[in-house]
């Protein structure tokens, strides 16, 4: 049968209409329904599901810009929350109130432009009037019901979802909240009530371990002196700085020039200055055992995974020098001199887990004013510091550091002792709650001894000796706490704060006589 062109220009808006009909048919009839929110899996996320499950461990990586959200129904099957079609448009941390949208995939667009007057556009979801849109009464979930002046347009979440989310606005470090309430419509989603709700609602009984480096770029950077530079460097592109393009992939530096100025009212000698740079490739340690219990057991007054770790480590490197009379009075006195913050986002699973890192460097200088020092050493090695959990014994810290001091030049003169940190304070948590603080000061430290003495002869003449020694010595402290926060895993905390330890360790970079 021979068609005319313009017997076809007029068949193809029928011709495209019938197929989105049949197609969205076809995906009605077979699978689950996506009333929840729940987004279908595609090919890659379903891959990615059976490697997770290949070992029965879900994978922990670096989640992708577009984070999806997570979302967790106590009637579903399983324990294992599910990728969503649900963003958080808005929250409000004072009053717990979120407004949810949806996310609509769009359906594939027809291989010809076409315009079809006096008829609607067909409805991906079929109804018994596939002409016209579909009714808000049909499409609304059972028990679900607005609060007046509320639309009773359908709500895609209910009491008792979990939502896990990554930043989003309102709740810059990540929301992890439990419905508490469907307050109804408005023109952005649907506005919740929500309260805090821990991991092993949206992890259950599923088992998760990784290390996930923190991109260098992401960290924000307030300069708390003048004469201080960052730089990085990552796969695909370097930032400026001191050697910045030098740098290893993944790591961030902080430079500190010489001559920094005395803090207004500091009792810190003016003429004594530390200078140098600070080194370090971030890394987020996650790790989440179920199977002691899961969200679902928390009814029967026994809820949280069977272990849990958190922490936080990476490779250091710094060379720096502490030169001039170093004295304090009154004690050691630290200055920060940058702050930096992150808020990586771990996909766990299906689930964003959005950890909230803060570095904070600093210096530390004490000393009596007596001894004249002028050391520098290059510092190299790792550190490890964080909490672990197991039935019975609760969360016990985890702190562990190695590191290696090379003199670069060292000379000390005159009596007394000085010592200089320069070191950073790590935070580290999950959705906006502090979980692991850790310090880590690596430092420098020069002692002198010297005893003189003075006579006459019996001729007459006058003698003078000397006698003394001298060192200088590397060293760094690791010490920090765990914080009641920990809890955000689903595991009791019974201390509000339990001391991380102190790892100490010293090495001597020279030293002499007199």
């Amino acid at each position: 049968m021979r068609i005319r062109k313009g017997h076809l220009r007029a068949l193809m808006p029928v011709l495209t209409a019938s197929a989105l009909l049949f197609a969205s048919g076809c995906a009605s009839g077979s699978g689950p329904s996506t009333a929840s929110g729940a987004a279908p899996a595609d090919r890659a996320e379903a891959s990615a599901a059976a490697a997770d499950d290949a070992d029965g461990t879900l994978a922990v990586k670096a989640a992708p810009a577009a984070a999806s959200t997570a979302l967790a129904r106590p009637g579903d099957t399983g324990t294992r929350a599910r990728r969503a079609a649900l963003k958080v448009s808005s929250y409000d941390r004072h009053t717990g109130r979120a407004v949810i949208s949806q996310t609509v995939r769009q359906p594939p667009a027809p291989s010809a432009p076409s315009t079809v007057t006096g008829s609607t556009t067909p409805s991906a979801t079929p109804s018994a009037t596939p002409s016209g849109p579909p009714s808000a009464t049909t499409s609304s979930a059972p028990g679900r019901t607005a609060e007046p002046g509320r639309s009773t347009a359908p709500a895609r979440i209910a009491v008792g979802d979990v939502i896990a989310s990554a930043p989003a606005p309102g709740a810059p470090q990540g929301l992890l909240a439990k419905v508490t309430q469907v307050m109804g419509e408005t023109g952005r989603g649907t506005e919740v009530q929500t309260a805090p709700t821990t991991l092993d609602t949206v992890l259950g009984d599923d088992k998760a371990k990784g290390t996930v480096p923190v991109d260098p770029s992401s960290f924000d950077v307030e300069r708390l002196l003048p004469d201080v530079k960052v730089s990085w460097a990552r796969t695909g592109g370097f930032h400026a700085g001191p050697e910045g393009a030098k740098l290893p992939l993944g790591s961030l530096r902080v430079d500190l020039r010489a001559g920094v100025p005395t803090p207004a009212g500091a009792p810190v000698h003016a003429d004594a200055t530390v200078a140098g740079f600070v080194q370090v490739a971030p890394e987020v340690d996650f790790s989440y055992g179920g199977g002691g219990s899961s969200g679902s057991a928390a009814g029967a007054g026994h809820s949280g995974p069977a272990s849990a770790f958190l922490g936080v480590s990476g490779n250091w490197t710094s060379r720096w020098s502490l030169k001039g009379h170093a004295g304090a009075a009154g004690g050691p006195v630290r200055v920060p001199f940058a702050k930096l913050h992150a808020d990586p986002v771990l996909q766990v699973g299906s689930v964003p887990v959005v950890v909230n890192l803060d570095l904070t460097c600093y210096f530390e200088v004490s000393g009596d004013g007596k001894v004249s020092v002028a050391v520098e050493q290059d510092l190299k090695g790792d550190f490890k510091a964080g909490g672990t959990y197991a039935p019975g014994k609760g969360w016990t810290p985890v702190d562990e550091s190695t590191m290696t001091g090379t003199p670069v030049s060292a000379s000390l003169t005159a009596a007394g002792h000085a010592r200089a940190t320069l070191g950073a304070q790590a935070a580290v948590g999950l959705y906006g709650a502090v979980g692991v603080t850790a310090d880590l000061a690596p430092y420098l430290r020069g002692e002198a001894q010297v005893a003189a003495s003075a006579a006459v002869d019996t001729g007459g003449h006058p003698t003078a000796a000397a006698t003394g020694a001298w060192a200088v010595y590397g060293g760094a402290d690791l010490s920090g706490a765990l914080r009641l926060q920990l809890s955000i895993f689903g595991t009791p905390v019974l201390q509000r704060t339990i001391p991380l330890g102190s790892l100490h360790r010293e090495w001597k970079l020279a030293s002499g006589a007199v």
